[in-house]
């Protein structure tokens, strides 16, 4: 993804959101919100449509799976096809460097053009030469590479040879969780608090970087629950229980059990999964709901990333690190029908969430969701019905394997009409000036969603669009609470709890305190490049005297955001 250049009219915010939509998941859920679709209430009734058990309710589509290898780009800014991604490994298989052995492939994606030859570009014009830009390890060493298919050569190679490294791959997980279940270590720890091998799960927390004893080396942190009696093994952690894993030697470098006298928390009450819930419901279900569309949905997609609904234009696509991209924004003037820019590109950059505890089994936890795990490769397939209302529209996400192939991410974003019964805009008029208006207008939006499991949490992005103009993002936070275990079991057995890192949200189970900032790329053309950022701000005026009978008021004052350097 091109880097843009410091706050000209490019510029990138970024706006640091707490999330504000945070919707826990509960233990025991009514049954609109429970993991188990709606779907289940309607019968196949053919290859691509649905109809209830019961009742004259409209079918809905759901999307089929598709054979992107026919996929060929239509847009400057389209991402690589199957194709294309298969091409650009022959090529790297080819370059010096590579041959005979090839590298592990962290990021493949699309080197978009040039902002002007994009801004150039008219349809049915010839595409700017299509090339790849590849990061990739080999040997202890990053290689960015741009590969230009066009050419069939690889036309930049630079090396990093300072700190840091490229996104984890699945295959980097999956080796240190191998090497991390096969140490003996790790058995003796797991039979010391009454568990088999077979009752443990690990997962891969972020490292973080600290110190210089971890320069030089891909290290990783993993940690270990018991997954026994419930899949929500979140809930059952291994407190103190903490390996380092060098990926590269696949050893293990550093073993810490300083809990074996914690409790695992128990497992009663933790299956979230709404089928599996023994207990009668507390609450009345929820009937199901959605909104009818007789004549079908208002918005098209165009070659399987433009989207046009209302009066607006964008171009639309899956990235395996931002999760997705939303570009070329567009809105139709009202009176002349002349489309006019918006936004020439947005995407969530980053998701950094820090963990609020010192404890050596802690205090590395830094996440960074997007950089290092990628919010488009753990998105997972969303479920119709429940994480999209009917008449949406279904787009797959072609990604990279570490080897160089591709693979598909079905269903990871859909795009649909939204109305909840809200206004638009309003006005009525007491019919006492020979006027009686009712005018109202309703509120119909369009949302691009997706949404991302990064371990024990889901992440939901909803870019909505207004027929006024306005772009709309949230975040809601999903899924379950990291929790650190403890001895205690009650908040009276805690002998301080200003001291602990945060609260006791179960028996033997602290909620740590942290927090998720997210960071958004947001490159705004209104109208042309030519742009500045105003923040306005109300300050207090005094009247001058005999000016007015009033003291005082308030006036904008704009304040524009300049570069320095």
């Amino acid at each position: 993804m091109e880097t843009p250049p410091p706050l000209r009219l490019t510029f990138i915010f970024f706006i640091i959101i707490f999330l504000f939509s945070c919707s826990w998941y509960s233990f025991k859920l009514p049954p609109v919100f429970s993991g188990e679709s709606q779907a289940t209430a309607w019968l196949h009734n053919s290859k691509s449509r649905l109809r209830a058990r019961s009742g004259s309710v409209p079918e809905i589509q759901i999307h089929e799976p598709r054979n992107h290898m026919e996929d060929v780009p239509h847009h400057p800014l389209d991402p690589l096809t199957m194709q294309e991604i298969y091409r650009v490994r022959t090529i790297l298989s080819t370059h010096t460097p590579f041959s005979p052995s090839f590298p592990a492939i962290h990021s493949l994606s699309l080197d978009e053009p040039r902002k002007d030859l994009v801004l150039s570009w008219k349809e049915g014009h010839p595409l700017p030469p299509r090339k790849a830009l590849v990061i990739a390890l080999l040997n202890g060493q990053s290689h960015v590479l741009s590969v230009d298919l066009d050419l069939g050569l690889v036309t930049s190679n630079k090396i990093n040879r300072g700190s840091g490294y490229p996104m984890l791959t699945m295959n980097d997980i999956s080796v240190a969780l191998e090497v991390a279940l096969s140490y003996k270590e790790l058995n003796r720890s797991a039979v010391k608090r009454g568990l088999s091998p077979s009752d443990v799960t690990c997962v891969t927390p972020s490292a973080g970087w600290f110190g210089p004893s971890e320069e030089g080396r891909r290290v990783i942190k993993v940690q270990c629950f018991s997954n026994q009696g419930t899949p929500n093994f979140y809930m059952r952690p291994l407190e103190g229980l903490t390996m380092t894993v060098d990926i590269d030697k696949k050893v293990v470098v550093k073993f810490t059990d300083t809990g074996g006298e914690i409790p695992v928390p128990k497992a009663t009450g933790t299956d979230y999964r709404f089928k599996n819930q023994k207990e009668p419901l507390k609450i009345k279900a929820i009937n199901p709901i959605s909104i009818e569309q007789p004549l079908g949905p208002s918005f098209t997609v165009e070659d399987g990333h433009v989207v046009k609904w209302a009066n607006w234009e964008f171009h639309l696509k899956a990235d395996q690190r931002a999760g997705m991209v939303i570009s070329r924004a567009m809105l139709s003037d009202s009176e002349t029908g002349v489309p006019r820019s918006v936004m020439y590109k947005g995407f969530s950059s980053e998701l950094f969430v820090p963990y609020m505890d010192p404890d050596e089994n802690w205090y590395f936890k830094s996440y960074m969701d997007a950089g290092e795990f990628g919010m488009g490769a753990t998105a997972m397939s969303l479920v119709p019905l429940n994480d999209c209302p009917r008449n949406s529209y279904y787009m797959d996400g072609i990604f990279v394997s570490w080897d160089g192939t591709p693979f598909v991410q079905p269903n990871m974003i859909c795009v649909f009409e939204r109305y909840a019964g809200d206004i638009s805009w309003r006005h009525s008029e007491i019919p006492v000036n020979g006027f009686d208006i009712r005018e109202a207008r309703p509120k119909v939006t369009l949302v691009a969603r997706m949404a991302a499991s990064v371990g024990n949490y889901d992440y939901i992005f909803d870019w909505e669009f207004q027929t006024d103009g306005l772009i709309h993002v949230t975040v809601a936070l999903s899924g379950m609470l990291m929790v650190k275990g403890t001895p205690h079991q009650t908040v009276d057995q805690m002998p301080s709890q200003e001291a602990a890192s945060g609260p006791l949200v179960s028996e033997n189970a602290i909620g740590v305190l942290h927090d998720h900032f997210i960071t958004f790329h947001l490159d705004m053309d209104i109208d042309d490049t030519n742009n500045t950022f105003v923040k306005v701000d109300l300050v207090k005026e005094r009247t001058l005297p005999g000016q007015s009978p009033r003291k005082s008021y308030l006036k904008a004052k704009r304040n524009v955001a300049k570069n320095r350097g």
